[in-house]
Parts: structure tokens; C-alpha cells; sequence
């Protein structure tokens, strides 16, 4: 896939799929490569949707948890703060920049949909099963930006078609559940076109286990639990998947498509690569922080014996990481508590030492280059990257396995079909290698249940994008997004007294009558009165 996408990335993205100024729901381009000269060979159809695949989202997938109650942006200035303060409007330009992206996708899938079938005029003997699969790859990839931003926006046009400028400026809105609909029967549809599995230069496309997940997750966003259910148990049923055994490595080029991975955003360093290392390592990597992890999100993390930290006496405040789910070490960097108990190495021999006064590089406080909680993520940090921060080449996973476990327990769970296979699902995740940590055993209430598997998504999945969905979809953000940001316990040299830092930057709120959706950007309502009424209070 990624000598595929060596071959398309500039020249398609560039030329095929060139967004309009003005967004008009991404009417129809004008600066296109014309049809005269393309859409000629079964290379050209198999070109223009591998394009396609640089609409997929990446490493900036991170950056929604930014919004949750588990991250905070280390940008200051970033629109991701005026969102947590609650402050936003319908002309913040971040909503735009959602919109315009997600429409721009969905008319590139669109226009490859109108056009595909012309190879057969020039290529009448060409694979039947090829073009079916090839539309299949389009059609998931405009199905996944609609559950995006139904999710986000709420009611928004249902576009499958390219637009001329008259139609942009007049379409009108449907409903969620309409929208909710089309997805739904657009992955259960292109299931059918995909295969199971890919080998050598296809590795990362599309499959039919992606379809399947996918839809499992919008169905879990529309709370239509049975479909959700009964998708995700698709996927299991395939037998193409299962657990990475080392979590630690799970996010390292050496696992790079292992089984786990249903669909990840494939880089390759000098080709399609990313500069996540420069923008998210610690400061004393010469990093740029990027998200600051949270003390909600360090002190979810269970001991070792499957406990809540203030459960279980094993855990020890003076040395407050020892003993705990293996889970928090693999996913952040853990700071320096005291002088008895010294944070972790970082990859050049450094000692991560954020506390106030150390004189460190990444000294909380100092700037506002460094974490303003103390915490950083390693997730994706790869010692490989070290010494080219800005030339990345880990793929960047979408959906993996282990969420698509959590999702089948929690569709049983919500849809109260509560049996053996949802603690199997668990605990699998649980008992991971090297994770290991006790089972859940039977017996529990369908609220002890959803609990247990809130707070497994939440350490399992952490920064990976998918809290910010996951507290909106729960409605429980307005509760968990409210007050100051909380960062790492530790005690300064030569003291004794454990001391809790808290960010003054940001004081969250979250109006549960009014946040739950983003606005419609203004700008479009200002080309297209019928994309009005705007969503509540904005």
C-alpha cells in the first residue's frame, strides 16, 4: 500500500480531488483532471482511489482526546481551548476547517463513483470483482466521514452526488436517523465487494472486516445496539483477527499490520511520512509535547490486582506508579515522583523530571513548550524517530481488534443481552500478554457491566482519539468536562510534602444544552439558508 501511495499521493491529491475556495458543500471542482484523460485503465481506477486514502484521517486523530476529559492541547492559543472553555461560537474556524474537510472527502468518493464505470468503455473485459471492490473502498470511506460528522453536527445534507454551484447554494438538511440510515446500509452493502484480507503491496486497504467495524462503531454512535452487536460479531466471526500479545509494542514499526489492525492511516518515512515524534515527544527529546495527558486518565489505571486505586492498599502514594495495570507505563511516559523515585529514561539516556524547580528540559512551567500537566504520551513515540523527529513512518491504526471487542460488550451490555461472551470480550482485553490483569467475573448488574467496560475503553483505547466520542455519546461530558485540569502528584527536591499540579490556563465548562453538537460553521449558512435552523444556543 505505501508504494501505492508513492505512486498517487502528489499527483492525484493534487490534480483529481483540488478543493473548491468556497465551500458550498464542495461543489463540483473545476480545476479536476478532465475525463478525456483519465478514467482510461483499470490503473487509472485503481490510482484515483488510492487518493482517495489521503483523505483518511491520521496522527492528528490524537488531537480529539485534546477535548476530553483525559487531554489538553499544549497550544495555548489552539481553537481545541476556546472548546474546552466552552467559549465557542458558530464562526470559530475550526468548525469550518471539520466541515469543509469532511465534505471534500465525501465529493471525492462521490466523483469517483460517477466516474469509474467509464474505465469498462475503454477496458470491457476488465475485473468485475476489481471495480466492485475499488467502489466498495470509496463508498467506506464516505460512509466513515458521514458517521463522522452526523456525529459531530447532527442533521447535515446527504450528499452522493457531485454538486454544481446552484445546488450547493440551495440543498437542504436531513434528518440524523436519515443519515444514520445510509450508513448503515452502505457498509452492510460494500461487506460483500471486500475480501477478508490483503497480502504484500494491498496490505492496508479496505476490508471486509473494516466495513464490519465501522459500522459496529456508527452503530454504537446512533445507539442502535443490536446492529451494533451483531457487526461487531461479524468481524469476530471472520477468525482474521486477534490480540497483539505486547501492548508495549503495539504501537512500534515492528507491529506494523499484525493482526490486531483492522484499518490504520499507512505513512512511510521519505514517501507519505509525519513529524508525530516532533510534535508529540517531551520537550527533552526535543519534542513538542502536543497533548498533555491528564491525572483523570493516570489515576483511572487499576493495580495489578484489578483494583481502583483508592481500593486497593497496594497502592502506595509515595511511589504512586509502581503495581499498576502495565497499561499506563506502555502508554505514558511516567515523570519523576521524588527524588527516591525517578521518572522514566527517555530515548537519549534523559531522566523525565517535569516537576517545578528539576531545571530540566521538560520543566513544568518554565514555557509554554512544555507539558502543563507533568504527563506525556509514548504511544507512537518510537525510538526509531529520534534522530529524524519530522520524518515518521508508523501507521497511524483507525480501528484495531481490541475496540471492536469493547464495542461488541457494550452493544450486549446496553442492549441487555447480557451472557458469557460479553465477560469474554473483557477480559480478553483485560488479560492481554502483557497486560494480565485479573478477570471480571460473572455475576454483575448490566450498570456494574457498563461501568467496568467505560473504564476499559478509557485505559485500553487512551489516546487514541475515541474518548472525546466516547463521553459525548455517553452524555456524560457535561459532568466530566467542568473545572481545572489536573495534572501529576509529585514531590519537589529536598521537600516531603506531595503536592498535585493543576493548570491554570484553562477552566472548563460544558453546557450540556448547547455542546453536545458543533454549530454548523456560519459561513455556510451564510452561502446556504437552508442548511438553517442552526443547531441549538449557538
Amino acid at each position: 500500500m505505501k508504494k501505492l501511495l508513492k505512486v498517487t499521493i502528489v499527483f492525484l491529491s493534487s490534480l483529481l480531488f483540488t478543493q473548491c475556495d468556497d465551500s458550498l458543500l464542495d461543489t463540483y471542482p473545476q480545476d479536476q483532471l478532465g475525463s478525456e484523460l483519465f478514467w482510461k485503465t483499470e490503473a487509472d481506477a485503481v490510482n484515483a482511489v488510492n487518493a482517495l486514502y489521503t483523505k483518511l484521517p491520521g496522527i492528528s486523530e490524537m488531537q480529539w482526546d485534546m477535548m476530553s476529559d483525559i487531554g489538553h492541547t499544549n497550544t495555548t492559543y489552539d481553537a481545541k481551548v476556546t472548546i474546552e472553555r466552552g467559549e465557542h461560537n458558530a464562526t470559530l474556524g475550526y468548525f469550518d476547517n471539520l466541515w469543509d474537510n469532511g465534505y471534500a472527502a465525501i465529493r471525492a468518493a462521490n466523483y469517483f463513483l460517477e466516474n469509474i464505470d467509464k474505465v469498462k468503455e475503454n477496458e470491457p473485459d476488465i475485473d468485475e470483482d476489481l471495480l466492485n471492490r475499488l467502489k466498495g473502498e470509496a463508498r467506506f470511506i464516505r460512509a466513515f466521514f458521514y458517521t463522522r460528522m452526523v456525529f459531530l453536527f447532527g442533521d447535515i445534507p446527504l450528499v452522493t452526488k457531485t454538486l454544481d454551484v446552484s445546488e450547493g447554494k440551495t440543498i437542504g438538511k436531513n434528518s440524523s436517523e436519515e443519515i444514520w440510515d445510509f450508513v448503515e446500509k452502505e457498509f452492510s452493502e460494500i461487506a460483500n465487494w471486500l475480501p477478508e484480507a490483503y497480502s504484500g503491496e494491498n496490505l492496508g486497504r479496505i476490508t471486509k472486516g473494516a466495513a464490519w467495524a465501522m459500522k459496529a462503531r456508527a452503530m454504537l454512535y446512533a445507539k442502535r445496539y443490536t446492529k451494533a452487536a451483531e457487526a461487531a460479531k461479524s468481524v469476530m466471526d471472520l477468525n482474521v483477527y486477534g490480540l497483539y500479545p505486547e501492548y508495549e509494542n503495539l504501537f512500534s514499526y515492528d507491529a506494523q499490520n499484525n493482526t490486531e489492525v483492522i484499518l490504520d492511516r499507512q505513512y512511510a518515512q521519505d514517501i507519505a511520512n509525519h513529524n508525530f515524534f516532533a510534535a508529540y515527544a517531551p520537550k527533552g527529546m526535543q519534542g513538542g509535547v502536543g497533548v498533555c495527558p491528564t491525572l483523570t486518565l493516570v489515576d483511572a489505571y487499576q493495580t495489578i490486582n484489578g483494583l481502583a486505586i483508592d481500593e486497593d492498599p497496594l497502592y502506595d502514594p509515595l511511589d504512586p506508579y509502581a503495581n499498576r495495570d502495565p497499561r499506563l507505563g506502555y502508554s505514558l511516559f511516567i515523570p519523576t515522583f521524588s527524588d527516591n523515585v525517578p521518572g522514566d529514561e527517555l530515548y537519549n539516556g534523559i531522566i523525565y523530571d517535569p516537576r517545578p524547580g528539576s531545571g530540566t528540559e521538560d520543566e513544568v512551567e518554565v514555557d509554554y513548550f512544555r507539558t502543563k500537566t507533568g504527563f506525556n504520551t509514548k504511544k507512537y513515540i518510537n525510538r526509531e524517530d529520534k534522530d529524524d523527529r519530522g520524518n515518521g513512518g508508523t501507521n497511524f491504526i483507525l480501528i484495531r481488534y481490541a475496540d471492536v471487542l469493547l464495542m461488541y460488550a457494550e452493544a450486549k451490555i446496553e442492549a441487555n443481552q447480557i451472557d458469557a461472551s460479553v465477560y469474554a470480550a473483557i477480559n480478553a482485553v483485560r488479560q492481554r500478554n502483557d497486560v494480565n490483569l485479573p478477570e471480571v467475573s460473572a455475576g454483575k448488574s448490566q450498570e456494574e457491566l457498563r461501568q467496568i467496560l467505560r473504564h476499559e475503553r478509557m485505559v485500553e483505547l487512551a489516546l487514541e482519539g475515541l474518548r472525546f466520542f466516547d463521553i459525548r455519546r455517553w452524555k456524560i461530558a457535561h459532568v466530566v468536562m467542568q473545572g481545572p485540569i489536573e495534572g501529576m502528584r509529585y514531590i519537589k527536591s529536598g521537600e516531603t510534602e506531595v503536592q498535585t499540579l493543576r493548570y491554570g490556563g484553562v477552566e472548563r465548562s460544558f453546557n450540556p444544552e448547547k455542546d453536545y453538537l458543533f454549530p454548523v460553521p456560519q459561513e455556510e449558512i451564510l452561502l446556504n439558508e437552508n442548511l438553517k435552523p442552526q443547531n441549538p444556543n449557538y
